[in-house]
């Protein structure tokens, strides 16, 4: 019998040894954005996730160990009780866009490639690997996503911008830009683009083929 020629190993992953955060806004105005985009309630479990997360890419950029070896101790700590208390596994080598909101909590783990701009996470959702012989081979999430809950997510494959992951998914190729994913595993079922937001506007959900959008505060 033939064999199938193995498919190639996904390149690195970030190594975790520099500031992954957003390079166009500062540290304390993307955890303000970060706020704001999760309602300003201080009591959200997706708040505090992301909170920590900005929180260890930031430590990176202290140069001197010995500086930063208190604050890498703090974030070990808070990592760990981010995960049992929040339900939220996101380690701060995944860089992570603006503007991303958590929505609920529990059951999260966030081991992708690179996660964009105004994506939508809800619970009980898992990036990650889809083969242990290549722990390099995460996805990649584009701008706008939104995701389902209990949306599985694997392998070296890219959700292209403003596509719909369906509740439940077990997603295991690259969807198309706009396109929606559902079913086990899911189909690609392609859309007409999403509107562009308008200006002054913000992401904040999906209704049907379009995206709602709330004013800026």
């Amino acid at each position: 019998m033939k064999e199938r020629s193995a498919r190639p190993l996904a390149p690195p992953l970030p190594d975790g040894a520099r500031n992954e955060n957003p390079k166009d806004i500062g540290f304390w105005a993307l955890v303000a954005e970060d706020f704001r985009t999760h309602d300003g309630d201080w009591l959200s479990q997706g708040f505090w996730a992301l909170f920590w997360h900005r929180f260890g890419n930031w430590r990176m950029s202290v140069r001197s160990k010995l500086l930063r070896a208190p604050l890498t101790a703090v974030y070990r700590i808070m990592f760990k009780a981010t995960e049992i208390f929040c339900g939220v596994k996101l380690s701060y080598n995944v860089p992570v866009g603006r503007r991303v909101k958590i929505e609920h909590f529990g059951g999260i783990i966030v081991g992708a490639r690179r996660i964009g701009d105004d994506v939508v996470i809800r619970q009980n959702t898992t990036m990650g690997v889809a083969d242990r012989r290549d722990p390099n081979a995460k996805p990649t999430i584009g701008d706008r996503v939104d995701i389902g809950a209990g949306a599985v997510i694997i392998g070296d494959i890219t959700i292209g911008a403003d596509a719909t992951i369906g509740a439940n998914a077990v997603v295991l190729e690259d969807v198309p830009p706009g396109a929606l994913a559902a079913g086990v595993p899911a189909r690609i079922i392609p859309r007409a683009a999403r509107p562009t937001p308008p200006a002054g506007g913000e992401p904040v959900g999906v209704q049907g083929a379009g995206i709602a959008t709330r004013p800026s505060e």
